[in-house]
């Protein structure tokens, strides 16, 4: 009885944690909307005639998503992932753990369940976590993080097919887009975001200097 009664206590001070950082946060003045919400359609990149050179431009745009906090969050130089728009350490104290769900006792399921929770601003999706820290993207620069991905030894084994598949369809990439709790989606949509990523692959994969 006291292990359960432990056990449900670590969990509730867990949510509360998260939940008043969040809140806190979420009093702070955010970026601007228009900053936050655009994004260039790939049919506009079509004037720039050298592949190469398109190539880099498609794949800066959409590194607008790629460094935007909703994604930069769950891939964390460190094993501790960061939240919110100013990308501080992660409330409650949580690491990565062994298979990116976190570590025994304080597993990522323990607060992010299946979907959102505004009430709480507690983020959900049914497979939350933080990326492989072979996939950590804080403190790279584009063009590092544009040969990362590439890399089939630092991106899970895909091939470009895969990669991208993955940005364009993945359920929880797509949660950068809706968010919820007040937070600021990432630019444009998914739908977009895949287009800018399947343009880039189409005129040679380059990535910025």
């Amino acid at each position: 009885m006291r292990k359960t009664l432990a056990a449900i206590a670590t969990v509730v001070n867990a949510v509360a944690a998260f939940a008043v950082s969040m809140t806190s946060d979420t009093l702070m003045p955010m970026r601007p909307a228009a900053a936050a919400s655009e994004l260039r359609p790939a049919a506009s990149f079509a004037g720039i005639a050298d592949p190469r050179a398109r190539a880099i431009a498609l794949f800066e745009e959409a590194g607008k998503v790629l460094q935007h906090p909703r994604c930069m969050n769950c891939h964390p130089a460190g094993d501790r992932p960061t939240q919110t728009d100013r990308m501080r350490p992660h409330q409650p104290l949580v690491v990565r753990g062994e298979d990116g769900h976190g570590a025994a006792g304080l597993r990522c399921a323990t607060c992010h369940h299946a979907a959102n929770f505004d009430a709480a601003h507690v983020p959900g999706h049914p497979e939350w976590h933080v990326a492989p820290a072979a996939m950590a993207w804080q403190g790279r620069s584009l063009g590092q993080i544009c040969e990362q991905i590439k890399d089939r030894a630092r991106n899970g084994n895909r091939d470009m097919a895969a990669l991208i598949n993955h940005l364009a369809e993945d359920s929880l990439v797509g949660w950068a887009w809706s968010p919820g709790g007040g937070r600021d989606p990432a630019p444009g949509s998914q739908a977009q975001f895949g287009e800018l990523m399947k343009a880039w692959q189409a005129a040679g994969a380059h990535c910025p200097g």
